[in-house]
C-alpha cells in the first residue's frame, strides 16, 4: 500500500514536462514521435541491497491507428544502491539501457482526456562488467492518461512495470545475480 502511495505521488509530479505526438483531438492515423522522463523505483528482493528514487528518459517513435498504437522505443533507467562491486558498471548505481516494441490501446481517442494500456518486449543491456553490459530479455506493461493540447501534442502521465530476465556480474567472490523489477512514473506521449 505504502509503495502504491509512492507511486501515485509521484506519477502526479512528473505530469508536468511535454512529449509530442502526431495525434490529437480530431484523430487521424499517422506516425509519431515522442520524449519522456520521470521516476524509477527498483522492488527486486534482494536483502542484501537497498535502493532509492532513481530517474528514467527515452524516446519513441510509432504508427497509430487511431485506437491501437504501435511503436518502438528506447530508453534508459537508473537507480541509486548501497551495492560497490569493484570491476563492473555497479558502483553505487544499477542502470540499464531497454529497446522494447510496444502495443497500446487509446480507449477513447477522440476524447480530450484519453486513458491507455499496452505491453511491451524486447532487449535490456544491464549493468554488469561487460562492455554492454548483461543482455536480458525485457518486458514491460503500462497504463497512462493522456491530455490531448491539440491534433499534434499531447500531455501524458504514465505508470509502468519494466522487469527483466535475472541479470548477473562476475565478482571476485563469484557470479552475483538479482531480481531486476521496476516500477516507473513517467511524462510520456
Amino acid at each position: 500500500m505504502k509503495l502504491a502511495k509512492r507511486f501515485l505521488a509521484a506519477t502526479a509530479l512528473v505530469a508536468l514536462p511535454a512529449a509530442v505526438q502526431a495525434q490529437g483531438i480530431n484523430p487521424f492515423p499517422g506516425f509519431y514521435v515522442g520524449a519522456g522522463g520521470g521516476l524509477d523505483w527498483s522492488i527486486g528482493s534482494n536483502p542484501n541491497a537497498s535502493t532509492w528514487t532513481g530517474f528514467a528518459f527515452g524516446a519513441k517513435a510509432g504508427y497509430d491507428f487511431v485506437g491501437p498504437r504501435v511503436e518502438l522505443e528506447v530508453g534508459y533507467g537508473q537507480v541509486p544502491t548501497n551495492v560497490n562491486i569493484p570491476g563492473t558498471a555497479i558502483t553505487g548505481k544499477v542502470g540499464s539501457l531497454n529497446v522494447m516494441a510496444n502495443v497500446l490501446y487509446d480507449f477513447m481517442p477522440s476524447s480530450v482526456i484519453t486513458p491507455y494500456a499496452g505491453l511491451g518486449a524486447g532487449v535490456a543491456f544491464v549493468d554488469s562488467n561487460n562492455d554492454l553490459g548483461s543482455t536480458q530479455f525485457a518486458y514491460q506493461a503500462m497504463v497512462g492518461l493522456a491530455y490531448n493540447i491539440s491534433d499534434a501534442m499531447r500531455f501524458s502521465i504514465e505508470g509502468r512495470y519494466v522487469g527483466t530476465t535475472q541479470p548477473s556480474v562476475n565478482t571476485p567472490w563469484g557470479n552475483v545475480s538479482w531480481s531486476n523489477n521496476n516500477i516507473l512514473a513517467l511524462n510520456t506521449a
